[in-house]
């Protein structure tokens, strides 16, 4: 029996007052955000440069209880796994790109205490996840380039999401990139269970409302499929 997927949403903070970390990441908890997506960049895998652990140890200092994913947008992620399990991070979903052994860094992650989470980049095929998916928590497919926030949202990419969703029916697919109320369905309909939305949320005058939004559409496209 597969497991009952549910939908979870989860903003990402890079888009946000990042002065007011804090404040921000707790007004979306507020909000209804089932986690918080975020975003580590190293300017060497991405051009851009965001926080890193010391930022997220602070902010779970403030933050006791929820769920913390960082997407690790780095060269080296196994540089990072002792810090920001220290940090008590949830999930660690790393980039399979700049790596040789996808394998011993998932089992890294595992020792120390995190959940495993897999990215690719639109470039990447989804196919190369075959050979680690029994080790990974989580698949999480890049909708946009990663680095930015605010990108457009790249519809292609859905096509990975599906074939994983066929593949693997338990399995967590993650979202990320361009998601927000205007593509949810397109997300949904592919078999994405975890949404990560930056802008659409952030930016939003009622962000309660854009993440029940994204949720209820996720969860009404699982519970036809479940029904099946």
């Amino acid at each position: 029996m597969a497991k009952h997927l549910s939908a979870k949403i989860g903003p990402s903070i890079l888009n946000a007052d990042l002065a007011q970390l804090y404040k921000e990441s707790q007004k979306l908890l507020d909000n209804g955000a089932d986690y918080l997506h975020l975003d580590v960049m190293d300017g060497h895998f991405v051009p851009n440069l965001s926080f890193g652990h010391p930022i997220v140890k602070c902010l779970r200092s403030k933050i006791k209880d929820a769920f913390f994913e960082t997407h690790m947008m780095v060269s080296n992620p196994e540089q990072w796994i002792e810090p920001m399990a220290d940090a008590n991070v949830d999930q660690y979903t790393f980039h399979v790109e700049p790596i040789k052994d996808v394998p011993l860094i998932c089992r890294k992650v595992k020792e120390a205490g995190m959940k495993v989470g897999v990215a690719l980049k639109p470039g990447t095929p989804v196919n190369v996840i075959t050979d680690y998916v029994d080790l990974a928590d989580l698949i999480l497919i890049m909708t946009v380039e990663p680095g930015f926030g605010g990108q457009k949202f790249m519809e292609p990419m859905l096509q990975k999401v599906a074939w994983l969703r066929e593949n693997y029916p338990g399995l967590d697919i993650e979202v990320d990139g361009g998601v927000g109320p205007s593509t949810i369905e397109a997300c949904a309909k592919a078999g994405a269970n975890m949404i990560v939305s930056g802008t659409a949320v952030i930016g939003s005058t009622d962000q309660a409302k854009v993440i029940t939004t994204l949720r209820d559409t996720v969860n009404c496209y699982l519970e036809h499929n479940h029904s099946k």
